[in-house]
């Protein structure tokens, strides 16, 4: 694999010397009840233009995007209803539905209880998904999710599910919107984050689209460095450029981060930058990028590439700034809800969810219905946000007393801070 060298020089919470992380867990719980507070807020959010703009008319035709004009106008069209582009929320005695943004997230979390274990084998992975996967009806699975499930049922494990020989959808979306948490299971620690999520990332995903799920994974491990304040945009900006080590420089993945990095360092605006995404990769196909050519059914609407490429577009001209990254993620096109549920997962994290609910000033619901695309787990589904940020906080203790040799004092988790190499 690759090598590279990431110094930390920002601690999270406090720290007692130069050489020791102390995370206080009363903080932490917030952190990660905003996780899957921001995370479902955005990805509701970005249902709402899912697929409404690809570039391409269903008969091949060039088409517009949408602009940040288009806020709170209705939608083009959608798999569903029209509905207007806006912030979406479940009320206060309602509840969140899961979705493929944050549905087998939680299942790894509760795998990884269940078998009281940091890292899932192969035959577990496939137990998991065969048994909280619907196999004969609407499954909520896509691309390669669900050739990966259909190889499962025929006895195939991972991660030969993912195999390119196997599993010709392997470059697409789907490891991306599955895998971050496990960046979150190991705090500032990269390679243990990567040791963790291999196999689950590998389930589905190989090349640019494992090397681009790897690097959310990455910066949602250095999440643990940015704190809520006027500092947040450049803190965001340094975990990305560290993140952006892991992509091979000669992968179009790379080519893609510095592509729009370079855009937005010359003050263009992001629906210029969007345009220009598309011109480069899925109209002129540059840097090798033949997805939209590769895919006959919608012009590779779902591939990690472009989407990598768009969610990139809203995590640096979102700044850190939760509403504008969840606004321009929706509205920059393709699969939409995708890219806005990774950054409102990871935003959401940094601020907390005590900080979301005032961003929003709105009484939202702290209700979970995994039932809604999974089934058998228990409680009939039901779940909450407060309760899943406990399950993770026991993973993540697990981590830092087991792996890292750290202690538990005083309700703080304390480690000494790791240098990572990759």
């Amino acid at each position: 694999m690759k090598r590279l060298i990431i110094l930390l020089h920002i601690l999270i919470f406090s720290c007692n010397s130069p050489t020791k992380v102390v995370i206080d867990k009363n903080d932490l719980v917030d952190k990660l009840e905003g996780f899957w507070l921001g995370q479902s807020i955005a990805n509701w959010t970005g249902l709402v233009t899912e697929m409404n703009k690809i570039g391409f008319t269903s008969d091949g035709k060039q088409e517009s995007f949408y602009t940040i004009e288009n806020w709170g106008e209705l939608n083009d069209k959608s798999w569903g209803q029209s509905e207007i582009i806006d912030f979406k929320f479940a009320k206060k005695d309602s509840l969140w539905g899961s979705d493929d943004d944050t549905d087998l997230e939680y299942m790894y979390q509760e795998l990884l209880l269940e078998h009281n274990t940091l890292k899932l084998t192969a035959e577990q992975i496939r137990n998991g998904w065969l048994k909280h996967i619907k196999k004969n009806e609407q499954n909520y699975l896509w691309v390669s999710n669900q050739k990966a499930f259909d190889l499962m049922n025929s006895g195939i494990l991972p991660p030969e599910t993912s195999s390119p020989s196997l599993n010709p959808h392997y470059e697409m979306i789907d490891a991306q919107l599955t895998t971050e948490i496990f960046g979150l299971f190991s705090p500032l620690n990269l390679d243990y984050a990567l040791e963790l999520s291999s196999l689950p990332i590998r389930t589905v995903a190989r090349e640019n689209a494992e090397w681009i799920s790897q690097f959310y994974i990455i910066m949602h491990s250095l999440a643990y460095t940015v704190e809520n304040n006027s500092l947040i945009k450049q803190s965001i900006f340094n975990i990305a450029k560290e993140a952006r080590k892991i992509l091979p420089n000669d992968s179009y993945s790379a080519k893609m981060y510095d592509y729009v990095k370079q855009k937005y360092d010359t003050g263009i605006s992001w629906e210029a930058t969007r345009d220009s995404l598309n011109k480069r990769y899925q109209i002129d196909q540059k840097d090798n990028y033949m997805w939209s050519t590769k895919d006959k059914s919608c012009y590779g609407c779902f591939a990690a590439g472009i989407n990598f490429g768009a969610s990139l577009i809203s995590l640096l001209y979102g700044e850190g700034d939760y509403k504008k990254t969840v606004k321009i993620a929706s509205l920059c096109g393709w699969d939409s809800d995708n890219p806005a549920a990774t950054w409102g997962g990871l935003l959401g994290f940094i601020y907390g969810s005590k900080e979301i609910k005032k961003l929003f000033k709105f009484e939202m619901s702290n209700k979970y219905n995994i039932h809604r695309t999974r089934v058998n787990f228990k409680n009939n589904g039901l779940d909450n946000f407060e309760n899943m940020a406990q399950k993770s906080m026991k993973i993540i203790e697990k981590v830092i007393l087991e792996k890292f040799d750290g202690i538990n004092s005083n309700n703080k988790l304390i480690f000494k801070k790791i240098n990572t190499t990759i």
